[in-house]
């Protein structure tokens, strides 16, 4: 799907507050709030947009500990790599996972109660034998930027408009 600059100017809106009215959105991207609503559903429709949700500051509901965790597995078959991958969707702290070119074939993110938690889910990991040659565990000491990739994507000169308000 081809976006022009007025969509991508509304998908960093929404970005900035999924719960803006359609009017208040239809204001921000300087269009009259029928053709905002028009492009809002083709945005919906193809699949750009996929839902809306809310941030939670999960600081404030408990004590957790972020970790990164490096995954290089003893043997690249496909078979492996399915493996690997279908036992770690099935476990609720591991937030994320990209693999990766280079030299370590995974990225996790997992993001568990204190450090001992998240040794009991690398030891239960190797216990599956999942096929983990090596791993290398980074803990997350400060946060220091998240952001979504929207703005990077906008020519230079239409940065601007996806910065807060």
């Amino acid at each position: 799907m081809k976006l022009d600059k007025i969509d991508l100017k509304i998908l960093a809106a929404l970005q900035r507050d999924g719960r803006m009215t359609k009017l208040r959105l239809a204001e921000a991207v300087n269009l009259s709030p029928t053709a905002c609503w028009e492009r809002l559903s083709r945005l919906e429709r193809s699949g750009v947009i996929t839902g809306y949700t809310a941030r939670i500051n999960t600081d404030k509901l408990a004590r957790r500990t972020t970790v990164l965790v490096e995954i290089m597995l003893k043997s690249h078959q496909q078979s492996d790599f399915q493996r690997f991958e279908a036992a770690i969707l099935a476990e609720p702290a591991i937030v994320s996972c990209d693999a990766t070119g280079g030299g370590v074939d995974y990225i996790l993110r997992i993001v568990s109660e204190d450090i001992d938690a998240y040794q009991r889910l690398i030891d239960k990991l190797l216990r599956l034998d999942l096929g983990i040659e090596r791993y290398f565990t980074y803990v997350v000491t400060k946060n220091v930027k998240s952001a979504d990739p929207l703005p990077s994507l906008l020519p230079t000169e239409d940065r601007s408009a996806t910065q807060p308000m």
